[in-house]
């Protein structure tokens, strides 16, 4: 293809190899080359961007994976737009497999929604589109498949009650049964001590709790009402619902982050007759321990797509298996930049491809 004539470019926002691989098998994908720029740290750990070619009445298209440095890699995006937008670019569309900070993405207690603060600062830099995908709290946004021996055998399994939705998306799409898991495998000492023992059994004369005049007698809330002793809630175990016996048991999710729940839930669906447990997430973040919890659980085969690098941990565990993304992020940035629609990636693949 002629570059000078195809109308777009594609920029990598990361300095990092893994996203250079990415935006590499997408321009191949696309038949061009990849846009001229370099992305790097000063001294003082400002990131500093240059543009090396002309980008003036072009679509461009941004591609930036999320590795480790989370905030660098948000600022290299950031800058990276902002020079894109001065340099007079048409439209700059980012393209982030993995969406950062996707988990803050609720009101949280005297917090802030911190993915909408993200999404402000995006929009200002100069982004006029987002490809992006499965966002946390939305309806699975890509597709990809993997290789299962016996798929047929198996079941969607969704390891809580907010993760049945997504589950049973996938289910639909593959015509599985489904199974949903709800409780809890522990219960923490935190949970012992957040005032369900309330209120206190006795006051003193002060009317404060725990404080006791020399000569006074303790006194009920309410005279003459003997009270129970009040008892914490007890949660419920991990309970369920759907028969996984001799079954491939696939546990679906968005994110893989903390492992610690995928491994009771694994525990508990080997302890109901499941032979193989698979874990399926689009994005492996597989931080901290995740790689050796992974390697001594029940779970079989974790696999996530390269939205965010995540070779050290292969390295570490053998487990952790991998599936490109590239051809579906070439053919958005195609049908965008081609005005067709996007719906058609979603609806109209078929399972075996």
């Amino acid at each position: 293809m002629n570059i000078s004539k195809s109308g777009y470019r594609v920029f990598s926002a990361n300095s990092s190899t893994a996203c250079t691989e990415l935006a590499k098998k997408i321009t191949e994908r696309l038949g061009v080359e990849l846009g001229k720029s370099t992305v790097y740290q000063e001294a003082n750990r400002e990131t500093r961007v240059d543009v090396k070619e002309s980008v003036r009445g072009q679509d461009i298209f941004i591609i930036q994976t999320i590795p480790r440095d989370v905030n660098t890699a948000v600022m290299e995006l950031l800058i990276m737009a902002y020079a894109l937008k001065t340099s007079c670019a048409k439209n700059i569309i980012g393209v982030l497999p993995y969406f950062p900070y996707s988990k803050q993405c609720k009101m949280r207690k005297r917090g802030s929604i911190v993915c909408k603060l993200l999404a402000s600062m995006l929009a200002k830099a100069g982004l006029t589109h987002i490809i992006t995908m499965d966002l946390h709290q939305k309806e699975v946004q890509g597709f990809f498949n993997f290789p299962i021996q016996d798929y047929r055998n198996a079941i969607i399994v969704a390891k809580s009650p907010s993760s049945a939705k997504r589950a049973q998306s996938y289910a639909e799409r593959l015509r599985l049964g489904l199974a949903v898991m709800h409780g809890e495998a522990n219960q923490s000492e935190s949970d012992m001590a957040d005032g369900r023992q309330s209120p206190p059994l006795s006051r003193t004369s002060t009317g404060h709790t725990g404080l006791e005049l020399p000569g006074s007698r303790p006194q009920v809330p309410f005279p003459g009402i003997e009270l129970p002793m009040m008892m914490a809630k007890e949660k419920p175990p991990i309970t369920v619902v759907g028969d996984v016996g001799g079954r491939i048991a696939i546990i679906i999710d968005d994110i893989i982050d903390d492992v610690e729940d995928f491994v009771a839930a694994a525990e508990i669906l080997k302890e109901r007759g499941a032979y193989k447990i698979y874990i399926m997430a689009t994005h492996g973040l597989l931080s901290a321990e995740a790689p050796r919890l992974i390697e001594e659980s029940a779970i079989d085969e974790v696999v996530v797509t390269n939205t965010i690098p995540h070779e050290i941990q292969k390295l570490q565990c053998p487990k952790i298996k991998t599936v490109d993304v590239s051809m579906i992020l070439a053919e958005a940035i195609r049908r965008i930049h081609n005005g067709e629609s996007m719906a058609y990636l979603f609806r109209n693949i078929a399972v075996d491809d």
